[in-house]
């Protein structure tokens, strides 16, 4: 009787457990829907689908194991409602056919971390080097640093891009197409900011926007830490948690604000739009549902494997290239580059 008791709890405490990680998990997926500046915590947990995601397999297996097919459906309904979000971070890539000769463009972006402010400039030219291999047309730069010691790299770049337009502070689009015009997209403010610009392919007018997104201030809050221990200073752990916590709500919020004003730059847009920048954002997070609006996300429509732009341990995806749907795109991936903390992203568009 004793061991009937202990086997039924059990059971319970399994099936109670997957229950509450399935809903959490779709409140996960709708996470995305909801405005952080009204609605954190279910914004939040877009941040944590992954492990959710997980969670729901291993519970699907347990239920397997146990050979309970009922609750089964539990964890395998939920992760069937999740394909969505997993074709954000990861592509068989069984149907793409590839680079074609089509007429298009190839089009890259890159955080380079302001080419780790080398006076030598050689970070500036390796890149250069790279882009000229891959064949880049378009290339949009985010923390960019125009000087290298007593250079210019722009002087440099333009004999590969013969055009190019800067936007506020470390923002720069270059070119091998000329470009009619282009704008800032002042976030007020902050170091952060966007812009566009007009860019003539043989003809054809095709409006490129760079962005660079407000900053999670989670590696800028450890380090503020790790400094104040350094001079043999302590902060209590509530304190640190309570931080750490109160910036990356604060940088989701701020960041909701930004890509509301550029989707609706995009929205007005009187050509047709390709999106490129680093949003400091995952898929599926409000971010990336407003810029992403009615335009195509590269990745989802011609990558493969599993994509993540950050480098490190954390394997993210924060920087995309989206277009619009009169656009089509044929091959969509990055190159594991050491230059920057960020990987640059590729896209070749025909049209």
């Amino acid at each position: 009787m004793g061991k009937q008791c202990v086997y039924k709890y059990i059971s319970f405490m399994f099936l109670l457990i997957s229950t509450l990680i399935a809903i959490f998990t779709i409140f996960g997926l709708f996470g995305g829907c909801v405005d952080p500046a009204t609605g954190t915590a279910m914004a939040m947990l877009v941040y944590v689908l992954p492990f959710l995601i997980a969670g729901n397999v291993i519970m699907a297996i347990c239920w397997i194991v146990r050979r309970r097919w009922h609750w089964l459906a539990i964890p395998g309904v939920t992760l069937l409602c999740c394909i969505p979000y997993m074709g954000t971070v990861y592509q068989t890539g069984w149907f793409n056919s590839g680079e074609t000769s089509r007429s298009g463009i190839k089009i890259a972006t890159y955080n380079v971390a302001a080419f780790d402010r080398e006076t030598s400039g050689f970070k500036a030219q390796d890149i250069l080097a790279e882009m000229k291999k891959e064949g880049v047309d378009i290339l949009c730069m985010q923390e960019y640093l125009d000087t290298s010691g007593d250079k210019l790299n722009s002087d440099s770049y333009k004999e590969y891009f013969t055009a190019h337009c800067y936007g506020r502070s470390d923002m720069i689009i270059y070119s091998r197409f000329p470009i009619e015009r282009y704008e800032t997209i002042d976030f007020g403010d902050t170091n952060n900011s966007g812009m566009w610009a007009d860019i003539d392919v043989n003809g054809r007018i095709l409006r490129v926007f760079n962005v660079h997104l407000e900053t999670t201030g989670f590696n800028r809050t450890l380090h503020h830490f790790a400094k104040m221990e350094a001079k043999g200073q302590t902060a209590e752990e509530n304190t640190i948690v309570s931080t750490i916590y109160g910036n990356y709500t604060r940088g989701m919020a701020v960041r909701a604000r930004q890509a509301d004003l550029v989707a609706s730059e995009i929205q007005q847009s009187e050509y047709p739009a390709i999106v490129c920048g680093d949003f400091n954002d995952v898929p599926y997070s409000y971010v990336y549902n407003t810029m992403l609006g009615d335009l195509v996300d590269g990745f989802k429509e011609c990558g493969e494997g599993l994509m993540y732009t950050f480098t490190g341990k954390k394997i993210v995806r924060i920087d995309y290239i989206f277009h619009d749907e009169s656009l089509e795109g044929e091959t969509y991936y990055k190159k594991d580059f050491a230059y920057s903390d960020h990987y640059p992203v590729f896209m070749k568009i025909a049209f």
